[in-house]
């Protein structure tokens, strides 16, 4: 589990790519500045690790590129001590970035395997999500909620109700939308029964599936 200052040195070029992309939240830009992605990954990819690219991590799944994480990142606004719910733990990287941002994070993972992986992973690197579950993210995690915001880090048919149902007033919904190519989605809750939505172009993501464990 080696973190050398040859890997700090490229997390700190990756960063100068993402400001460049548009990325301005320092919050965001810190978080990955300090979180060793290449432990994320299997060792045979750790050489690119710190590139702006999606890499498989098994259970055919893949780890988002940097620039998805951090614009996913971006739009919720995180402020310390934030209720957020992730579905599709996968890796753990986008999970580790919201929780060096200072927020709360309740994940859910899908893919045992993963789960497993992650599980083990994360406490190594110091980093302590508030609940990891195995399950499926479509019914979110009612026992938790609200949140003051939700993140879907797998493209999504339809935007899946009870999800809407767990987020707080005025939090936010980060969701990419569509079947093959995705639109990447905020809603904005506005009241009890009123959502404010907000498309941010096109993404690549692994799908999200239901009932299927």
């Amino acid at each position: 589990m080696k973190d050398t200052a040859k890997h700090q040195g490229l997390r700190n070029q990756l960063v100068t790519v993402l400001q460049q992309k548009g990325i301005t939240d320092k919050n965001v830009l810190e978080a990955i500045k300090k979180i060793p992605r290449h432990l994320f990954l299997n060792s045979s990819f750790e050489d690119y690790a710190y590139q702006d690219k999606a890499f498989p991590i098994g259970a055919g799944q893949t780890i988002s590129q940097p620039y998805t994480v951090a614009f996913q990142s971006q739009l919720l606004e995180v402020e310390k001590d934030h209720k957020i719910l992730e579905i599709g733990t996968g890796s753990g990287y986008q999970t580790a970035v919201l929780c060096t941002m200072g927020a709360k994070v309740y994940s859910i993972e899908r893919q045992n395997e993963l789960f497993k992986t992650t599980s083990l992973l994360l406490p190594k690197l110091g980093i302590r999500p508030k609940h990891l579950s195995f399950g499926d993210g479509y019914k979110g995690l009612p026992n938790y909620a609200p949140f003051d915001s939700i993140i879907v880090t797998a493209g999504a048919p339809i935007i899946p109700k009870p999800l809407m149902a767990q987020l707080k007033v005025g939090g936010r919904l980060v969701i990419p939308l569509g079947e093959e190519h995705q639109i990447m989605t905020m809603l904005i809750r506005k009241n009890e029964t009123q959502f404010e939505k907000h498309e941010f172009g096109e993404f690549r993501f692994v799908p999200l599936l239901e009932n299927k464990n």
